[in-house]
């Protein structure tokens, strides 16, 4: 039987939650192609603003999510918002990989058995939180001490970060 060593020089890993505000931010997408060459990358991109933006448009009531992230109706609600997530993930994948960017994009909803589960993506930092290196969370200039002060308690190996918008 054959024993194979990995290399102690492997890539190490990242994750990093982005804002559906901040995704195609230019200074986001320099400095996660800097981070790709080091790390290998999950990136959770998030939406928030464009769902309410389509809730509304549907006439769906818009309501201010909690810390476990949008409570949805039903599932109708829960499917248009997972659309919109799925959305951004195309987008970002496609923009990254068009610059030679290549990371592995996920939205924070889960199947639990055959059940569409939204996620805050704050949440899932938390989750990965054991599994990666590095953990990010990037969002808007006008968050970033709210989020800071959310994630304090995790801040030994959680940078949140705020990109200058061009």
């Amino acid at each position: 039987m054959t024993t194979t060593v990995l290399s102690k020089k492997t890539r190490g890993n990242a994750f990093v939650k982005i804002s559906g505000d901040e995704y195609l931010n230019p200074a986001f997408r320099i400095w996660v192609r800097e981070l790709a060459s080091r790390y290998f990358v999950v990136i959770c991109v998030g939406g928030g603003t464009q769902v309410n933006e389509e809730y509304a448009r549907r006439g769906f009531p818009v309501k201010k999510h909690g810390p476990m992230g949008r409570e949805a109706e039903n599932l109708e609600q829960r499917q248009v918002a997972r659309d919109v997530l799925e959305a951004n993930q195309a987008a970002l994948q496609d923009r990254l990989a068009v610059e030679g960017i290549f990371v592995t994009v996920e939205i924070p909803v889960l199947m639990i058995g055959t059940v569409l589960c939204h996620v805050n993506g704050d949440q899932m930092v938390r989750s990965a939180y054991l599994g990666f290196e590095k953990l990010f969370v990037i969002t808007t200039p006008e968050r970033l001490e709210n989020k800071r002060q959310q994630f304090s308690d995790l801040s030994e190996r959680v940078e949140v970060i705020a990109f200058p918008h061009t």
